[in-house]
């Protein structure tokens, strides 16, 4: 433990004892409480060897989370790799205000028997995790068939990932998958919830985050000049009837981002609604847009 973080500390990893203790953690199976209670331990050569074999990956800049092939996000472990972006803690926001969201849609008047699902679609999946997140907790307050999600993802190979994290937490059997640039290119019925997580980091500002961020897709983090590109297409489609009359979209933005997404949302959807709900630490997080009373979708 003590040459792993010492390896790390040379080689300007941010914590390089918390990484030294997961990657060892991982190597043996165990936790960190584990590692910690019983330092006498003595790994076997094959163990050792493969934890120096992780730590000097680790060195270069490769994210703990590829290295040990999961990371934890809203409670939840999810299978991670250079496929997609790896879940950030602040992207749990999203999933609390679409639980949220759906929760009142069922509870604020009387639902009549047959009445088709809340349809929902989460744009950009990536590796699933807001949208497996999102049915687990809906799962978690007894809410099983009343809701429906369609994950979508131009990236084939994230789309497999998002497929294997649903089945991992059983939630498959809500979930529907395509692969489409943003949405599909015709919706016949509009959906009632747009959760999106978007990429929303300035492309000038790409190549100066932690290198970690280097071993990640660019396409899920560049989000052009402003770091709005992408969230502006999609609120064409919005503009275009994907929504519903009483729909909301539901969009993660940068922390300095809440006025932009103002202007943006006036620009391309004049007269619609836009408020934003701060995330844990009272930033700005989550974009609510919806389209003004008598919208007709």
């Amino acid at each position: 433990m003590r040459a792993g973080t010492d390896r790390l500390l040379a080689s300007g990893a941010r914590s390089p004892r918390l990484d030294a203790e997961l990657l060892l953690g991982h190597i043996l199976g165990v936790d960190r409480t584990a590692i910690l209670a019983h330092p006498e331990a003595v790994l076997s050569t094959d163990q050792e060897a493969r934890f120096g074999a992780a730590v000097d990956r680790r060195a270069t800049g490769e994210p703990v989370a590829y290295i040990r092939g999961i990371k934890e996000f809203y409670g939840l472990a999810f299978a991670v790799d250079e496929r997609a972006l790896i879940p950030r803690p602040e992207t749990e926001r999203l999933v609390e205000v679409a639980a949220a969201e759906v929760i009142r849609r069922l509870t604020s008047k009387p639902r009549d028997a047959g009445a088709p699902p809340i349809r929902i679609a989460d744009v950009g999946t990536g590796s699933g995790a807001v949208a497996v997140a999102l049915a687990v907790v809906l799962r978690k307050h007894g809410v099983r068939d009343e809701f429906m999600v369609l994950a979508t993802e131009l990236s084939p190979q994230a789309l497999d990932l998002a497929r294997e994290n649903a089945v991992g937490h059983a939630t498959a059997d809500r979930l529907r998958f395509l692969e489409a640039d943003l949405l599909p290119p015709y919706i016949e019925t509009p959906f009632d919830l747009i959760l999106a997580n978007l990429p929303y980091v300035r492309s000038d500002v790409v190549p100066t985050l932690p290198v970690a961020a280097s071993f990640e897709p660019r396409m899920a983090l560049d989000g052009g000049p402003d770091g709005l590109m992408v969230i502006r297409q999609l609120l064409e489609r919005l503009r275009d009837g994907a929504l519903a009359e009483d729909g909301e979209a539901l969009l993660e933005i940068g922390a300095d981002q809440e006025g932009a997404i103002g202007e943006a949302v006036a620009e391309v959807l004049p007269g619609w609604r836009c408020r934003v709900e701060p995330d844990l630490a009272g930033l700005p997080r989550v974009a609510r847009i919806a389209p003004p009373a008598g919208h007709g979708g």
